[in-house]
This record gives C-alpha cells, sequence and structure tokens, in this order.
C-alpha cells in the first residue's frame, strides 16, 4: 500500500481497558458520578442526601437516553451537554440555586471529574508505542487518532499520561466535532485536519469496530480491521468483503511499504 496517513481508533486499537467487562464499565461511571456529587455537595449546590439521589438517578437516564439518540441519528452529546441539561432540569425541579452564571469550565471539571474513573482503566496495548514510534519516523506518513468519545479531554489525557501525543499530528473526537463514526464527516474533517483532504484513497482507518471499518470505507479510505478478543453484546456485523485483519497493531508495519 502506498499509505500517506493513518487514523486510528483509540479504544482497544490503540489501547486496552483492563479486565473488560460491560460491568466494569458501569462500575466506573458509578464512582465518578459520586465524584461529581461529591464535588456538587462542596460547592454548595446540593445540600440534602435526597437531591444527591435525584441527581443520580437523572443523570443515569439522561446519559441513557442521550446514547441512544447518539447511536440512531450519529450526533454526539458531550458529557459537559449532559450535565447542563441535568442541572437546569434539577433547578427547576428541586429549587437548587440557578447556575446561570456558571461557566464553561464548572461543566468542564464535571466531566473530567465523571470520566476520571474511568481513565485509570485505560492503558496501551504492548506493541502500541513502539508501533506508533516506528511509524512516525517515516516523515511520508501522517498519524491521527478518531474517537467516538463523549469527553475530548479523556483522550487527549490518556495519550498525554503515556507519552503518545507526540507521535499524532491531530486528535479528533466525536465531542468536538458534533457526529460519531461511522458518519464518514467525521472521517473527512480528520483527514482535513490531517492536511490529506486530496489524499483520501491513499490514507488508512485502523479499527476494531463496525463504526471504524464501515465508516472508513464509506469515506473512501483503506481499511484494517484490529481484532479484539473481547465481544459486547449487540455488536454490529461488518459486511464489508475481504477486510484486512490484524491481531494488532504492530502488524500494520506489514501494509505501509
Amino acid at each position: 500500500m502506498n499509505i500517506k496517513g493513518i487514523i486510528f481508533d483509540f479504544g482497544f486499537t490503540l489501547f486496552q481497558f483492563k479486565n473488560v467487562s460491560v460491568e466494569r464499565y458501569f462500575e466506573c461511571f458509578k464512582r465518578g458520578l459520586q465524584k461529581t456529587a461529591n464535588f456538587l455537595k462542596e460547592q454548595q449546590i446540593f445540600e440534602e442526601e435526597a437531591t444527591v439521589n435525584n441527581f443520580q438517578k437523572i443523570f443515569k437516564r439522561k446519559r441513557a437516553s442521550f446514547f441512544q439518540k447518539s447511536i440512531k441519528t450519529k450526533k454526539e452529546f458531550p458529557t459537559t451537554l449532559i450535565f447542563k441539561n441535568v442541572l437546569e432540569l434539577m433547578v427547576k425541579k428541586y429549587s437548587i440555586d440557578d447556575l446561570r452564571d456558571k461557566s464553561e469550565d464548572f461543566y468542564t471539571e464535571l466531566a473530567n471529574l465523571y470520566h476520571s474513573c474511568e481513565e485509570e482503566e485505560w492503558i496501551p496495548f504492548d506493541y502500541t508505542k513502539e508501533t506508533l514510534k516506528q511509524l512516525s519516523e517515516l516523515k511520508e506518513i501522517k498519524l491521527g487518532v478518531l474517537s467516538n468519545h463523549p469527553h475530548h479531554s479523556s483522550i487527549k489525557n490518556l495519550l498525554k499520561k503515556y507519552d503518545m501525543l507526540k507521535f499524532f499530528d491531530t486528535v479528533v473526537t466525536s465531542a468536538k466535532f458534533g457526529k460519531r463514526k461511522p458518519d464518514p464527516e467525521i472521517f473527512h474533517y480528520t483527514l482535513k485536519k490531517m492536511g490529506l483532504e486530496n489524499s483520501v484513497g491513499s490514507c488508512l482507518m485502523c479499527g476494531d469496530e463496525h463504526a471504524d471499518i464501515v465508516g472508513g470505507h464509506r469515506a473512501g479510505v483503506q481499511t484494517i480491521l484490529c481484532e479484539r478478543i473481547y465481544k459486547f453484546p449487540f455488536e454490529n456485523e461488518i459486511n464489508i468483503p475481504n477486510v484486512i485483519k490484524i491481531n494488532n497493531i504492530s502488524e500494520i508495519l506489514n501494509y505501509i511499504t
């Protein structure tokens, strides 16, 4: 393949979730939500435990509702937006103090707290850093990350934590762009950020699921499926024939020369 750019998915392509299970995901979010509730109590926005319990119940319902809507519409609803929506409802329904004077930083802090427990669980695969180092040394190839994630800072934080942000020309998330994979627009936006909007056919998308491979195919880029051991419930089938499959991203080196 004559490759000018490679876009990588983040989760289960570059990074893995420790001891992965659906239950562990929900446990992380539960602990993160408790952190946000504690913060709101410290800020004296919540004073009664009943208010905290109502906040947590409403947030869980809203998060589930927004997630289902994002799957159907391919639009992303950032975590900051969910917190705004929930707290606006709390003001009306439970007469907590009006929060119109709160800045964007306030909602970003809530999102940071909510995702902090999740960030503790993501670690790079053994091959990730060395593979990215080798690819970054090939000056004719640009590298990007494209992740369906509702909080942009989480992806950048993890890349910084493991000293990998330096390898990438751009990091794009659905939280920042507003749409999710497999919508082709987010792929075209990523390519534009990489300066490769006129070289679509010479670019490669490497990911672990339907959204990566089908989305990349629709956008006109070449695709490689990084096969995942753990299977999530209700995964969409990849119905593109002759998909190239690899077991870890180090094998991508075999396809770029």
